[in-house]
């Protein structure tokens, strides 16, 4: 019964072919034994792999001794490792189990290499599935966190997804197959443990078909994302335009937060975040988001993603040009935003110097008679944090003369008594 039912999920789901060459796991748990021997009486070719993660003691080497036996008894090639996954995981700042996990991948990786194999089968079954929901669902998960284990994933595969860990023991006694297990799965100091042992008997109770009830949930809510998936990627196509996303779309979609969402969790912002990023759509302010490696400016109705390591833009500082000219009535006063003109007779050329905007800068703009803060003049201006972060001044002794490329002031202005104008042009180099 149990071969008829993993031969048709192998072939449902195009796990791999008679053609693959497979590495299998193999704990020596009933779960990786059963996948084996099912693998090699349905004619499959197989290499096994285990791992010593020298993470409990005599039992661990029990556990690799027991699966030698097996390999031998079954004519099967095995391929062993050893990790010291305490110093793995310090060296890495990871948990035990993610550091366990990240070494056994990868290890399985560079097996596929050396055997020329195709495949990497895993023996996650039914109630590791359910487990697996029941944790996301308790942390706080997506759709997608619902799906629970995937069938396959590159080239790992899971044969036994649909198969219950008791038909599994069933399965292995029926063949008077021996098993190992790990004294581990029986304590609840672990959260998986913790909803094995305690939460799904509780769950059982209620209803006895609670996990094939479950199981048949997830199987619905992995057809039900290829829907969701595909409306947010029309939605996302709607609002998103290269790096920018146009807040006035995104509001007019029917889940906007949602969407949100979808766009900003893959770059690392969390749903605190993001539900801040989404707030600020509404907001006349200009704000800045972080994760690890992007970055979002938020400017009127417009949400900018930036990436920090790609998209860093090189601070540059700009080289100026000085001309002084005699005022007759050929002069002409250049009108374009590269240059600056100003009294002469007003200003010491070596008292010129140049810096960014600090906070509380002011200056008084051209044509005007009062001063005004930069920080209302940006706002005014509509500039964004990034353009007010790489705004350069030319500031002459503590006046800023020359917000440079946007506004003079209006005190070192050229006026009908004015004898000399100096002329400022601006030359961006690297600096």
């Amino acid at each position: 019964m149990i071969e008829e039912i993993v031969t048709k999920y192998i072939k449902d789901k195009n796990l791999f072919t008679k053609a693959d060459k497979i590495i299998v796991g193999l704990s020596g748990g009933a779960d990786s034994v059963a996948l084996l021997i099912l693998l090699k009486d349905l004619g499959y070719s197989c290499i096994a792999a285990h791992c010593n993660f020298h993470l409990r003691g005599e039992e661990a080497d029990r556990d690799e001794d027991f699966v030698v036996q097996l390999c031998k008894k079954l004519d099967i090639k095995l391929r062993s490792t050893h990790f010291d996954t305490y110093k793995y995981a310090a060296d890495h700042k990871l948990s035990i189990e993610m550091a366990a996990r990240e070494l056994r991948y990868n290890w399985f990786e560079r097996l596929c290499k050396e055997e020329n194999a195709t495949k990497v089968a895993i023996a996650h079954h039914r109630d590791d599935n359910v487990e697996t929901l029941l944790l996301n669902l308790i942390r706080g998960a997506g759709l997608k966190g619902l799906t629970g284990i995937q069938p396959k994933n590159g080239n790992i595969v899971r044969p036994l997804l649909t198969i219950s860990r008791k038909e599994i023991v069933f399965f292995l006694q029926s063949r008077q197959q021996d098993f190992v297990t790990d004294s581990t799965n029986l304590e609840d100091e672990f959260a998986r443990n913790k909803v094995r042992l305690n939460i799904i008997p509780t769950m059982e109770q209620i209803n006895s078909a609670c996990l094939n009830n479950i199981q048949n949930t997830i199987e619905y809510l992995n057809q039900v994302q290829l829907i969701y998936t595909q409306s947010i990627s029309n939605s996302i196509n709607r609002v998103k335009s290269e790096n920018i996303i146009d807040g006035g779309k995104l509001l007019k979609e029917v889940s906007p937060e949602t969407i949100l969402y979808e766009i900003c969790y893959p770059l690392g912002f969390n749903s605190k975040q993001i539900q801040d990023i989404f707030e600020s759509i509404s907001s006349n302010e200009s704000k800045e988001f972080h994760s690890e490696q992007y970055y979002l400016i938020k400017n009127r109705d417009r949400i900018i993603i930036y990436s920090k390591e790609t998209d860093h833009k090189e601070c540059i500082k700009p080289q100026l040009q000085y001309t002084i000219k005699v005022i007759d009535k050929d002069f002409k006063i250049p009108r374009t935003k590269e240059y600056a003109v100003f009294d002469a007779d007003l200003i010491n050329i070596e008292s010129l110097s140049i810096r960014k905007w600090e906070q509380g800068d002011s200056f008084i703009p051209f044509g005007m008679t009062g001063r005004k803060n930069l920080s209302d003049f940006f706002t005014d201006n509509k500039f964004t944090l990034e353009e007010k972060e790489n705004q350069w001044l030319l500031i002459h002794n503590q006046d800023i003369i020359w917000i440079i490329g946007q506004r003079t002031d209006n005190r070192y202005r050229v006026t009908k008594e004015s004898k000399r104008a100096l002329i400022i042009s601006q030359k961006a180099k690297k600096g």
